[in-house]
């Protein structure tokens, strides 16, 4: 097993180099970054995306449909990451990027199920008025 993990590295090795050499001058400055596509530290926010286009598609819901727990979470997860990815090495604005909106749409949720809740408050109350 050790002996073809190793064989698919240099395989992998082989096909980054090749298209490295392919790359316009332009792009092998991003593509050569610590943070760069060869590197955890580009893929890892990039997959992150879906939540917050997850987070967006939930906007077509009912507020009272929403998880306040989620919304809650990835609100904080947001904010708290966000901050995180200014101060660690190598600087990494595709994770700001995605934690900054990734807060503003639990947020933006949050602020939905709160209306929901304040709503159907005041309609309990006009109820009980009756």
């Amino acid at each position: 097993v050790g002996g073809s993990v190793s064989a698919v590295a240099m395989a992998f090795a082989r096909a980054l180099a090749r298209m490295e050499n392919v790359l316009p001058p332009r792009l092998r400055t991003m593509w050569n970054h610590p943070a760069g596509p060869k590197t955890i530290h580009f893929w890892a926010p990039t997959w992150k995306w879906a939540l917050v286009f997850a987070n967006v598609a939930d906007y077509t819901r009912p507020a009272e449909k929403l998880s306040l727990g989620q919304s809650g979470a990835l609100a904080a997860t947001g904010i708290v990451w966000a901050r995180y990815s200014t101060v660690i090495t190598p600087r990494n604005w595709n994770l700001f990027s995605v934690n900054c909106l990734l807060g503003l749409t639990g947020i933006m949720q949050l602020v939905r199920i709160y209306n929901c809740y304040r709503e159907k408050g005041k309609d309990e109350d006009d109820d009980a008025k009756k």
